[in-house]
């Protein structure tokens, strides 16, 4: 039977690789070796990003209780991020399989060369048929530098490479109606991400060990579903469930992709945290942007100011300068031209677009 995806990224969390004790759990971790093995002797590209290396440090380094909280993540990361590629390098050379552990940050994503020399970094490794490991480089992300959670990185890389799928393995069997725990809620199969309200019955809880919780999980799906892919939750703890997913055996829930995009349109899509500068456009520009069922790029014509300095290539942040909708945030696009060009043609007619349409991303 034919892989029901040719490109995947799979993100598996710590509930999923640790014991209740914090230890690895080496029975989990070699049944999700062995189907990646199996998807790759199918001819899949597979990109693994792992959580588990804080958790993995916890398990064998005791700090003093007074420890600062960023010295502790960054101390059992170093630790834990060893401890946890040597794992994954003993599994899968008993299929013969190399890995690559890659190590990132949010800086990464935020300057188009970094993203791009990555971009080329991991499909030179799918090329040569090694397994990408991917994992925030806790040591030197800390605060504002972090990502929310490696649901977020995944997200990221899945756009990156263009790849059809991405599975997020968690502790649960997917997304429910109501609270997992309770015996009347059910399991919601498939998601068509226009027409369901997901904060109205998914709480906001994180992991036990992991910053991530199912909200999170469920808005980059929603993301990344809006730019053409498909995204699928289950729990890692059932045995083969990647076998499963791939033979496209309804397991989990699944995030119906909408409309395939672009790279750069991917890319801008997870721009959030990563704009240069911000834009501000009047009430008629708001309206053709979000109303308009045509492709509509934001024009000098319609914007009233410009905060911060950017070049071109950079990510702006777009905003709603008055009317009902003053001061909400609208998307992100890519600036055709600087911000000092920007401010020169600010208000005037006739003149090429700041933002087109094929580098602008509107939120939900």
């Amino acid at each position: 039977m034919k892989p029901l995806y040719q490109k995947l990224v799979v993100k598996v969390g710590t509930n999923v690789l640790s014991q209740d004790s914090g230890l690895l759990d080496i029975a989990v971790m070699e049944r999700l070796v062995a189907d990646i093995a199996m998807l790759k002797s199918s001819g899949v590209q597979v990109v693994l990003v792992s959580s588990g290396a804080v958790g993995s440090g916890r398990a064998v380094v005791k700090l003093p209780e007074k420890t600062p909280t960023i010295t502790a993540r960054q101390v059992l990361a170093a630790v834990g991020q060893v401890r946890l590629m040597n794992t994954y390098s003993e599994l899968f050379d008993k299929h013969g399989l190399q890995c690559a552990q890659v190590l990132v940050t949010k800086e990464d994503f935020r300057d188009r060369r970094h993203y791009l020399n990555m971009q080329n970094c991991l499909e030179g490794l799918l090329t040569q048929g090694i397994v990408p490991i991917v994992n925030e480089n806790d040591v030197v992300s800390v605060t504002e530098l972090m990502f929310t959670d490696n649901d977020e990185l995944s997200g990221l890389l899945s756009s990156m490479i263009q790849a059809q799928a991405l599975v997020i393995l968690t502790n649960v069997d997917g997304v429910f109606d109501g609270n997992p725990k309770d015996a009347t809620s059910k399991l919601i199969s498939t998601i068509d991400t226009k027409k369901l309200n997901l904060e109205g019955f998914i709480a906001p809880e994180k992991s036990s060990f992991g910053r991530g919780g199912m909200l999170t999980k469920a808005g980059i799906a929603h993301k990344l579903a809006m730019v053409g892919i498909t995204v699928r939750i289950a729990n890692g703890k059932t045995p083969h469930i990647l076998q499963e997913i791939s033979n496209g055996n309804t397991v989990g829930t699944t995030f119906l992709p909408q409309k395939s995009a672009s790279g750069i349109k991917r890319w801008v899509a997870h721009a959030e945290g990563y704009e240069k500068g911000t834009v501000f456009i009047n009430d008629g520009a708001v309206k053709a942007l979000v109303s308009s069922e045509k492709a509509v790029s934001v024009l000098p014509v319609g914007i009233t100011r410009i905060e911060g300095d950017f070049d071109k290539g950079d990510i702006v942040r777009i905003v709603a300068e008055n009317g009902s909708t003053s001061g909400a945030s609208l998307g992100y696009g890519m600036a055709q031209y600087n911000s000092a060009r920007a401010r020169e043609i600010l208000g005037k007619s006739n003149q090429k677009p700041l933002i087109h349409y094929d580098y602008l991303f509107l939120k939900p």
